[in-house]
This record gives structure tokens, C-alpha cells and sequence, in this order.
């Protein structure tokens, strides 16, 4: 007799036949359920014969996945996988166009099936394929599901790309950079020549050649989003494949054809709002060309290297008037080449090359100094003399700031980080100005001198000031500043009084500074928040949420949705497309009941996090979390946001008896108690409050007292 646990009561579909409700026991071999079945409907040849799911993502059962099966689920008798690519293998070779169109059509669809896809490949039909691509003889619908097919096969990595014809490579970067060609073939043209430039160098190089720059900055300036969107994604992944030669001729061309302004212009401000993929691609070309930038701030300063010693005393004769120094003595010009140095910030003053051996920032911080001493002479020798002239102690360093602030730059703008998979917070100020490191380093030490005069500082609250100039970027830089001046008048807005008032604001919500009675009070009151908050989680998992599931193959992730049941017992989630609705439960075909949860994961000790250990930025490993259920199964997660993130773990705490512990629930917890509280301590003694509401007064008989908005103000 079969344990209990290993019975799964399904039902069984087929068209034109009555259900069959069985009960399937996992220990017998699939074959043999399958045998039973056809013959309950006798059926002959049950070898013909295969399971999938009849809803949702239909993918075939086999011995490995059969264990996802779950109690209640509804699967479909239908052709077996191997039946069926013998079937569409001699359908896409018909005589007849329109049954070659249906085959291909099925054959895009079915091909997202692994199992599907290794019984075609072992029949060589992807090679079919590649060879109605090179014959290019069929209509643009039939070559447009060709394509699709052939994408979904090679996705699945049976096959290697660089197995590929250079015949093959060059009919794609035809479509591609062709003008007038259908602009789904192009889509889907674009998506495998990104996939072949991020499988190899050696592919990457033969698309480079086929593949003009001029063909894909015109496809950014259409109108189709999914093709700017392709377009845009294949740009990324040759940047990002590139050697360095290779990379630094493109960004030599990119930067003539001004590619990051006409993105400004075209995607970011006239949109308003950017996609998701599209956002994560000017991430990713954001921190490709800033990345640009990491071999200066991984060298340090050579003291042997004459060209970077000239720079460091142009640096010093452009910030002091000296008397001809061909007329000094030795000792004199050393004596006073040191006391320059000391007034320009440098610590070691008699071997200032010393100070800018620590990496990073390296050679940048030289980089940006003399930028700023060059490109805005009056403001450096504003700077450089004015704090010369202080009394020492409350001197502002130039140099030793100017080194720490590049710094800070890096770190904010994630220089030296390679771009994350999921990332998608980039910087509008970046496609709007040349030289943005440069540009942000002028604008932010003249607030570093700024911020020092407003602290009243000393040289022992360097690390002080440096911590609130820091505080002053990250916050103007979140509000999006689409343009230098717009960042520098926020900045420079942002002084010293309004950061501290800031912080107070913020350290209110965390510091307990309330009397006795009112921190009992709010001890009473908790209680009946935290369950408000925890109702409020669970009804946000039952809306559920799209996850991405990172792919490493290739960049286009999989979509998938997850959301609770309604009587909280049963978390039911499955693969979607971009760009439909919230799947309804019924379409998310896979379960887990919530009483076999074991677990909650967070961060690096998540199954998938240990799978890429030491490949996941600190981003990622910040949003990722799992459930753990029977003995070695889990649900694995990337939050969408920090937001999901919060939001998920405490609903999930929720359903697994634990406290919530997210910072969001604690920030929302501390608003709901302020917000009861002062409603409670309201001075309400003698104030009659009515039982039902006022009644609406009547309207009044002109509204000659509104103002007119639709004059313009001079």
C-alpha cells in the first residue's frame, strides 16, 4: 500500500471525454499512469501519450518535475513531446505554405517546453530552422515565427551558439539593419543577436562588425517602445562584452552621435515615465560608462611619473602669484613649493604626491582637482586663497578634501560596481551632461566650502563635515535632478540648518521622548495597530506581486506572479508575460499550503544567493528572500522593490506566527502611534462632538470669490 503522502488526488482532461478523477501515486512509474489513464478512456498506444498542465504555463510532467504536482490539480492527456516534434518537424517541411505557417506558429509556442525542446533538437530541427533563415524564401510570417521558435529552442542552452553559421549571423543583422523590414521580425532579430553577443567574445565580434551603430541608434529614435527597448538592450550587452579598445571606440562614437543627450531628450523627458526594462538599460548604460572611469581610481600617483608631478605643481602655481622660480636656489624653490602645497590642503606637503597614492580614488581625485582648477580658474582660487587666509584651525583643506569628496562621488555614482541585474535607479542628470563626474566634483566642493563655513568647522570635524556634504548629495540626487543647474540649485538649497532639521524630523519618529502616561498610552495602543498592519500585509499578498526571475543565459528575465488565497491557506504562483494583468488565482497553477512553510529566508543565506555566492551585488542580496517547505524545497524571491521586499517578509512572518521585523512596518508603526496619540491628547474637554455627521450646506449663490487659475501670473 502507498503512504498517504505519496497520493495526489488530481483530474485528468482530454477533449471530447469526461474527466477522470484519480489519484496519483508518486511512487509508480509515469508510464505506467499514463497507461492507466488511456485505458480508462480506451486509448491505444499509450507510448503516443504525455501529461502537462491543462492551465497556465502547459509544460509536459516528467519523472523530474512530477513532484511539483500538488493536490487538486488539473492536468490534460495530450500528445507525447517526442510525437509531437515528429509531427511538426515534417509539418514545417510541407509543400503547403499555410501548414508550414500553422507548424511554425505551434512550434513558437510549445518550444518555451523544455522537454519539448530536446526531443526537436535530437531530430536536428533547430537546424531546419537555421536553414529556412539562410534560404530566406518564406513570407515575413512565416519567417516572423521561425525566428520566435528558434529563440525559444536556443534559450533553453541544449544547444551552443557558437555552433552557428556566419550565413546565419549575417541574415539576423540583416533584419536588423535593414529599414524596411517588419518590425516583429526586427524585435525578435534583436533579442538573439543580444543573446549571441553576451554567449561569446567571438561572437560578440562578428556582430560588431555586421551590426552598424548607425542601424541601432536609428531604431532608438522610433517610436515602437519594444523596439527602442531591443535596440537598446543589444547596445548594453556589446558595451558590456567589449574589450577595452573595443569599448573605447564605441563610446568615441556614441559620444560624436551624442547618444546620451538625444536619450535624454527623446525617452527620459518627453516620456515622463521610463518602462522597467527601458530603465534598467539606462542603468546599465550609466554604469558602463562611468565604469569607464576605474582604471584612474584603481592607480595610484606615480612620484616618477613627470607628466603627473607637472599637473601637481600646475595645481599650485594656478591657486599662488609666485616670483619666477628659474631665479630660486634649490632649497629655496623646495622650501617654498612645500609651504604652497600645505596652504592647498595637502598633508604631506613636502612629497604631495603621497596623499593621492590610496585607491581609490587614485588618479581621479588629480583628475578632478585640476578639471576644477582649469575649467573654473576664478572659483579655484577663490577656494584655494580664501581658506589660506583663515586662521589654521579653521582652514578648509583643498586638496584633502577635494581627495575625500571624489571619494564620496565614486561611491554614490557606484563607480568600480558592475551593473546589477535587477538594477534600474539611474541618474537623469547623466544623460543630460557631459562629464558628469568632472561637473558634480565643481559643484559639490564649492558646497563642501560652503558647508564647512556654515559648521563653523575645524580640521577635527573633517570627517563631520564630509559626513553631511555626502548626506547633501544622496538626498538632491534622489529627487531626480534632470539637469547640473537643477542639481546645483537643490544642493546648494539643501545648507546645514535644513540637513539637522531633517534629522530631527527623522529622529523623532525613532527617539522615545514621550512622559509616563503617554508612553503607556502608547504601549495600550500597539496592540491594535501592529494587527492593522499585519491585516494590511496579508491583503497585500493576496493582490500578489511579479517577481523576476534572473536568468543567467540571457538578459530578457522570466516573469512570474505569486499571491495568497484569500483564506490565507495557500500561496498559489506561476510564470506571466510582460504587460498583462494581475494573473487571476486560478491561472497560477503551482501551490504551496501555507502549513507545510518551514521557514523564511532573507539575504545572503536565501539557496539562490549561496547557488551565485560572490556574484550578487549587495543591491540584490538585499531583496532577495525564501521559503523553505518539506526537507530540501524552497520558493526563492528578488523583491521588486524594498518596499515588496518589506512587505513580503512581514506577511509571511505573519502566516508563520512570527513578529514582523521590517523596517517599513516599524516606520509605519511609529506614524499610526504618533497619528492616535495626538488625536487622543486633543484638548477636546467641553467640545460637543455630534453623533451623525453635519449636513452639507447649501451652495452658494456666486462663486465670484474663486480664482481665476487660467490667468496667466505676470
Amino acid at each position: 500500500m502507498p503512504q498517504q503522502k505519496d497520493i495526489v488526488k488530481i483530474a485528468i482532461q482530454m477533449p471530447g471525454a469526461y474527466p477522470q478523477l484519480i489519484q496519483l501515486d508518486q511512487k509508480k512509474p509515469l508510464s505506467a499512469v499514463i497507461k492507466e489513464i488511456c485505458d480508462g478512456w480506451n486509448l491505444p498506444g499509450p507510448e503516443n501519450y504525455a501529461l502537462q498542465y491543462a492551465d497556465g504555463v502547459q509544460t509536459y510532467i516528467t519523472e523530474s518535475n512530477r513532484l511539483d504536482i500538488k493536490n487538486g490539480c488539473i492536468l490534460r492527456l495530450t500528445k507525447a513531446p517526442g510525437r509531437c516534434a515528429e509531427d511538426l518537424f515534417k509539418g514545417i517541411q510541407s509543400s503547403d505554405s499555410g501548414v508550414r505557417c500553422d507548424s511554425l506558429k505551434e512550434l513558437a509556442s510549445v518550444s518555451t517546453d523544455v522537454t519539448f525542446a530536446q526531443e526537436f533538437i535530437s531530430r536536428d530541427g533547430h537546424l531546419l530552422l537555421v536553414k529556412i533563415v539562410e534560404d530566406s524564401h518564406e513570407s515575413a510570417m512565416i519567417m516572423m515565427h521561425t525566428l520566435t521558435a528558434f529563440m525559444e529552442l536556443m534559450d533553453h542552452g541544449i544547444v551552443s551558439w557558437e555552433n552557428l553559421s556566419t550565413i546565419f549571423i549575417k541574415k539576423i543583422a540583416s533584419f536588423v539593419n535593414g529599414k524596411s523590414s517588419d518590425a516583429a521580425i526586427q524585435q525578435v532579430s534583436l533579442d538573439i543577436l543580444e543573446s549571441m553577443v553576451l554567449s561569446s567574445y567571438s561572437l560578440f565580434l562578428q556582430v560588431k562588425n555586421e551590426v552598424t551603430m548607425e542601424r541601432l541608434i536609428a531604431h532608438l529614435q522610433v517610436t515602437n517602445q519594444l523596439i527602442q527597448t531591443k535596440a537598446m538592450a543589444l547596445l548594453m550587452a556589446l558595451l558590456q562584452t567589449a574589450g577595452d579598445s573595443d569599448r573605447e571606440e564605441m563610446f568615441e562614437f556614441l559620444n560624436k552621435k551624442n547618444l546620451r543627450q538625444y536619450i535624454y531628450k527623446n525617452i527620459i523627458h518627453s516620456s515622463g515615465q521610463v518602462q522597467d526594462e527601458m530603465a534598467h538599460y539606462l542603468y546599465v548604460l550609466q554604469s558602463v560608462t562611468l565604469n569607464h572611469l576605474e582604471p584612474r581610481m584603481r592607480m595610484a600617483l606615480d612620484s616618477y611619473n613627470q607628466e603627473q608631478r607637472d599637473i601637481l605643481h600646475r595645481l599650485r602655481q594656478a591657486a599662488f602669484e609666485t616670483e619666477p622660480e628659474n631665479n630660486l636656489s634649490h632649497e629655496r624653490r623646495r622650501s617654498l613649493c612645500a609651504k604652497e602645497f600645505k596652504k592647498l590642503g595637502f598633508s604631506n606637503n613636502s612629497n604631495p604626491g603621497q596623499d593621492l597614492v590610496r585607491t581609490p580614488p587614485g588618479l581621479l581625485a588629480l583628475d578632478t582637482m585640476f578639471y576644477f582648477a582649469t575649467r573654473y580658474p576664478d572659483a579655484y582660487s577663490r577656494f584655494v586663497l580664501e581658506n589660506s587666509s583663515r586662521e589654521d584651525k579653521h582652514e578648509c583643506p583643498f586638496a584633502r578634501s577635494s581627495i575625500q569628496l571624489t571619494l564620496i562621488l565614486c561611491e554614490i555614482l557606484r563607480i568600480g560596481e558592475p551593473p546589477s541585474e535587477t538594477g534600474s535607479n539611474y541618474h537623469p542628470i547623466f544623460f543630460s551632461q557631459d562629464r558628469l563626474l568632472d561637473e558634480m566634483f565643481c559643484v559639490c566642493i564649492q558646497l563642501l566650502n560652503k558647508t564647512w563655513k556654515e559648521m563653523r568647522a575645524t580640521q577635527e570635524d573633517f570627517d563631520k563635515v564630509m559626513q553631511v556634504v555626502r548626506e547633501q548629495i544622496t538626498r538632491t540626487l534622489a529627487s531626480k535632478p534632470t539637469s547640473l543647474e537643477l542639481f546645483k540649485n537643490k544642493v546648494n538649497a539643501l545648507n546645514y540648518s535644513e540637513i539637522l532639521k531633517l534629522r530631527q524630523t527623522e529622529r523623532l519618529h525613532q527617539e522615545e521622548t514621550l512622559a509616563p502616561p503617554v508612553l503607556e498610552l502608547k504601549e495600550r495602543l500597539k496592540p491594535e495597530l501592529l494587527e492593522l498592519i499585519r491585516q494590511q500585509r496579508l491583503n497585500r499578498l493576496c493582490q500578489g506581486t511579479m517577481f523576476r526571475q534572473i536568468s543567467s543565459r540571457r538578459r530578457q528575465d522570466k516573469l512570474w506572479y505569486c499571491r495568497l488565497s484569500p483564506n490565507h491557506k495557500m500561496l498559489h504562483y506561476g510564470d506571466m508575460e510582460e504587460d498583462t494583468d494581475i494573473p487571476p488565482i486560478e491561472t497560477l497553477q503551482k501551490k504551496i499550503p501555507v502549513a507545510d512553510i518551514k521557514g523564511l529566508l532573507t539575504g545572503k543565506d536565501c539557496p539562490h544567493m549561496k547557488e551565485n555566492k560572490g556574484k550578487q551585488t549587495k543591491e540584490v542580496l538585499d531583496l532577495a528572500f525564501s521559503i523553505t517547505y518539506d526537507v530540501e524545497d524552497s520558493l526563492n524571491f528578488i523583491a521588486p522593490s524594498r518596499t515588496d521586499f518589506c512587505l513580503w517578509t512581514d506577511g509571511l512572518s505573519v502566516l508563520l506566527g512570527r513578529e514582523m521585523s521590517s523596517d517599513s512596518m516599524r516606520s509605519e508603526l511609529e506614524i499610526l502611534l504618533s497619528m492616535e496619540i495626538k488625536l487622543r491628547l486633543l484638548d477636546l474637554e467641553n467640545v460637543q462632538i455630534p453623533d451623525t455627521a453635519p449636513a452639507v450646506p447649501k451652495p452658494p449663490s456666486n462663486y465670484n470669490f474663486c480664482y481665476d487659475f487660467s490667468q496667466t501670473e505676470q
